[in-house]
């Protein structure tokens, strides 16, 4: 019987002109019906019970959900972030791969090394600082200059450490007024 009244759709659909999604309105309004008709024969306690369920079910779906997308963003932005602060390490080491190729080469084609004080007056100019104080001293180095800012100051004073200079005293101070940094320091080779 049932299978005579699926044929029986089956031809009705073949030979009616209606595109493909009233089939699919009508399949779906079936099992809404069949859905209602065994709803409102459960018992009232079972479909509080099934209501309760399917709120909770709902609600666990949803929230392990949207913390799943919210622990993706979160590594998503750590990961930028550490790659932004690569590049600009990078970046910032650019400078003294090229110094160094030059000191190299210089050195490898025998001309004269610059003395302690000058080249760290030049890698110093090179990091952006200008007016720098450089005294050689014996086997050390005294320098002390004035900056405004504290990323130039660090990069400089990085740059020195790259170089092979280890600081033996190192005062930094920041002026109220002026904000700028006092940096006085000695260095050895």
């Amino acid at each position: 019987m049932k299978r005579l009244q699926r044929l029986a759709k089956r031809s009705t659909i073949g030979t009616n002109t209606r595109p493909r999604s009233s089939a699919l309105s009508t399949r779906m309004s079936s099992y809404q019906s069949i859905l209602a008709t065994r709803w409102h024969a459960l018992s009232a306690r079972d479909q509080l019970a099934l209501l309760l369920l399917s709120a909770f079910l709902l609600l666990f779906v949803g929230g392990y959900g949207g913390y799943s997308v919210h622990q993706a963003a979160n590594e998503s932005k750590s990961e930028y972030q550490e790659q932004v602060a690569d590049y600009f390490w990078l970046r910032a080491q650019a400078g003294n791969v090229d110094s160094n190729a030059l000191n190299a080469a210089s050195s490898a084609d025998g001309v004269d090394a610059m003395s302690p004080a000058s080249s760290i007056t030049s890698l110093l100019s090179n990091s952006g600082i200008a007016d720098a104080q450089v005294i050689a001293a014996g086997d050390a180095v005294q320098l002390s200059f004035n900056h405004p800012s504290q990323a130039v100051v660090s990069g400089a004073l990085g740059k020195l450490e790259q170089q092979g200079w280890q600081f033996t005293q190192l005062s930094m101070q920041q002026d109220l007024v002026t904000k700028a940094i006092q940096v006085q320091a000695t260095v050895t080779s």
